[in-house]
């Protein structure tokens, strides 16, 4: 796909790899290969496993990139919103192999697949914008209310709560844990479950049931470019 994001297609699944240095971070290069590796996997209609490297899956977006400017970091925050956007619509399932630490847009990422798969460890899972100067943005508010409860939202978006794995299954950012060593052979066999679903019932539900929330992430995106987004430590 690209030097940051690799693709490997077998017959029903695809698994989808970011692999962009220490923290793994969110480029506008990576969001490029991911919408391609998407592309090729709804072309050859393929559940998608999203992974990271080792220890990690994302540590969130390019904070070179965020700090440049107010409009540079506007740029980024809207193709990864619109990223958000497509996974939670996307008409195959998406499952997220979890390798360790998931902040930030990271955590954003959990939070727009259907089947989120994390590792045992002391990992750091959640959203801390607020933590770092970051007013929250619409969409981020959206997705998060999409997929987490109320009790948990206020604890995550407001508070910047941090949770080790075992944490972020109660607070809804993953669905079940499991030791390093099987992460991808577990993911691959929730690829093989969920290949037996009828692809047209999954999508044409899928939609139905997020129909609002989507209809609200859409909106939240066109408040955000309307708006300034920096961090301001």
């Amino acid at each position: 796909m690209s030097e940051f994001v690799s693709y490997h297609s077998s017959e029903n699944y695809a698994i989808i790899g970011i692999n962009n240095g220490k923290a793994n971070a969110i480029s506008h290069e990576v969001i490029e290969g991911i919408h391609a590796g998407l592309d090729e996997a709804e072309k050859h209609n393929k559940v998608v496993i999203l992974t990271g490297s080792s220890g990690i899956f994302s540590g969130g977006f390019d904070l070179k990139v965020m700090t440049k400017s107010p409009e540079s970091a506007k740029e980024l925050v809207t193709k990864g919103s619109k990223l958000s956007l497509r996974m939670l619509s996307f008409p195959q399932p998406i499952i997220v192999a979890c390798n360790g630490h998931a902040i930030a847009k990271g955590a954003f990422l959990l939070l727009s697949a259907d089947y989120r798969i994390g590792v045992e460890g002391d990992f750091k899972i959640g959203l801390n914008e607020v933590l770092i100067g970051m007013t929250m943005h619409h969409a981020g508010i959206a997705i998060a209310k999409a997929r987490l409860s109320e009790v948990y939202l206020n604890r995550s978006v407001i508070n910047a709560e941090i949770y080790n794995p075992k944490e972020a299954v109660k607070a809804g950012f993953l669905d079940i844990i499991v030791p390093e060593n099987e992460l991808i052979a577990t993911a691959i066999k929730t690829a093989g479950m969920f290949g037996k679903l009828n692809s047209k019932a999954h999508a044409a539900t899928k939609l139905k049931v997020r129909k609002h929330h989507l209809e609200n992430l859409e909106k939240a995106i066109e408040l955000d470019l309307q708006e300034s987004i920096s961090i301001n430590p």
